[in-house]
């Protein structure tokens, strides 16, 4: 099943207290993933990855994310359905220094896809489809792709179903395939913009409700860049 959360800070208020969000986001989507949890959190010029096996609401109190600063940052809770319950094969994941990805769903042309990026120089650590998602982002962003036009030839050149909330060092975005059968809310104030398999996790967010809500469309790209320092 899973869960996945994101959020984007647009204000100074929203960036010192990011871990403290992003861990209250986690905690509510315990249920949907209750087998591994990690997050990624940005902050300038640097990304941070953590993730571990266990219960999300044992990580957020582990890790100590309510102390976490950032510019915008992902979590995931996992299920895993499908594969063994490691620390190797939990989200979110990364084959560079800069993507980070967390994906609801399954792909079914990955291992296709995965021999076809080894020849194109890019390395896999797992055999979990989500990191070969991450590495085709990684690759498209290297061959000149911008972060929109790299998410939207996922539309044609990925098979299955997904929710990806992906972040760079400078932006952050949200793409459903185009059957959309995963579950995804976002919603956007002044301060921030969230996104996450239910509202739930949005509720907790200082200010959610007066906030714009809404379930994004099946095939669209949503990105948010940081305007240059």
């Amino acid at each position: 099943m899973c869960g996945i959360v994101g959020l984007f800070a647009k204000h100074p208020d929203v960036e010192e207290r990011l871990g403290a969000h992003l861990g209250a986001m986690l905690t509510q989507m315990a249920n949907r993933g209750p087998d591994t949890a990690g997050n990624a959190i940005y902050r300038e010029g640097h990304m941070e990855i953590i993730k571990e096996v266990g219960d999300p609401r044992d990580f957020v109190e582990r890790f100590r994310l309510a102390e976490m600063s950032g510019t915008h940052g992902l979590g995931h809770t996992r299920m895993a359905t499908e594969s063994r319950v490691t620390t190797e094969g939990a989200h979110p994941f990364s084959t560079g220094q800069d993507l980070c990805l967390v994906h609801n769903g399954s792909l079914s042309n990955h291992n296709a896809l995965r021999r076809k990026l080894r020849h194109e120089g890019i390395t896999f650590q797992t055999e979990n489809d989500t990191e070969v998602a991450a590495g085709y982002l990684e690759w498209r962003l290297r061959e000149g792709d911008t972060l929109e036009t790299a998410l939207e030839a996922c539309l044609v050149d990925l098979d299955g179903f997904y929710t990806f909330a992906v972040g760079t060092s400078d932006g952050f975005a949200v793409l459903r395939d185009p059957i959309a059968c995963k579950p995804a809310v976002m919603a956007e104030n002044d301060e921030w913009v969230a996104m996450a398999s239910e509202y739930r996790a949005i509720a907790v967010l200082p200010g959610a409700d007066a906030a714009e809500v809404w379930e994004p469309e099946p095939g669209r790209v949503y990105s948010w860049e940081r305007a240059p320092v």
